[in-house]
């Protein structure tokens, strides 16, 4: 019997995730969602040096909650302090990879 693989990339179980975080089951905001996935990546890995295993499920939960935080904060409200701690551990750790490598 041949193993069955997920068929979602990163990216998507990323907008999965975003998805259900922000209660959206339509497919109106989805270009919009993905930029803003897209973005916070290429900020956290550019931008801030910050090497991301996205196949990893808590990085993947990380960019889900920063990006809902994005979409439901366009007004500067400050970082919310679980953020920052887990953005912290992201430059302090240096994890390697767990499952599935960088985008």
């Amino acid at each position: 019997m041949e193993e069955q693989t997920n068929s979602l990339t990163n990216e998507e179980t990323i907008l999965t995730i975003l998805k259900a975080k922000l209660g959206i089951v339509s497919n109106t905001r989805d270009e919009y969602l993905k930029l803003l996935v897209k973005g916070i990546i290429e900020e956290l890995s550019k931008q801030q040096g910050i090497e991301l295993y996205l196949g990893r499920v808590d990085h993947q939960i990380f960019i889900a909650d920063y990006a809902e935080f994005r979409y439901n904060n366009r007004e500067y409200q400050g970082f919310p302090r679980h953020l920052q701690w887990r953005l912290h551990n992201l430059y302090v750790r240096g994890d390697e990879p767990s499952t599935g490598i960088i985008s």
